[in-house]
């Protein structure tokens, strides 16, 4: 494959949208990915505190002590990075946190992946986990809400 060849193929690829393609023959293999800035990437929005906030309210919760508290003594544990959550080391192993659980500072709470790398992220309050706010394997942004605690 020439360079020129190349070019126009990067061209089209920066004009299509693609992501990435990958050509292979029986003379070259050549992979092509767009690297997009994170600022630009396509993720959900994050929930609305307001939104999670109304959520606690209306549904009643197991918990005597964390239901008879107002909403506006809970805190939101938010992400630290930009990347996927994930509430347990493995696929299949028991979450680190669930709603009801007890937390302390220090505590590992979640994963984050960000570029293959797996962060462990750990509670900077001790408390209670009222609500866990994101699913499991969903993109966050820097500073979205992850949990809502009541502190100790």
């Amino acid at each position: 494959m020439k360079v020129e060849e190349i070019e126009r193929l990067i061209e089209f690829i920066t004009k299509s949208g693609l992501e990435e393609v990958s050509i292979e023959t029986e003379q070259i293999k050549l992979s092509i990915k767009k690297r997009m800035p994170v600022a630009q990437q396509i993720l959900p929005e994050p929930p609305n505190s307001s939104a999670a906030v109304t959520a606690i309210q209306a549904a009643p919760h197991p918990l005597s002590d964390v239901s008879s508290t107002p909403t506006s003594s809970y805190v939101e544990f938010k992400a630290p990075m930009v990347g996927t959550f994930y509430q347990a080391s493995n696929p299949g192993a028991p979450p680190f946190v669930q709603v009801g659980d007890r937390i302390q500072q220090g505590q590992k709470l979640c994963v984050i992946e960000a570029m293959k790398l797996f962060n462990e992220i750990e509670a900077d309050i001790a408390g209670t986990i009222v609500k866990v706010l994101v699913d499991d394997a969903s993109p966050v942004e820097y500073d979205q809400p992850l949990f809502l605690v009541h502190p100790a």
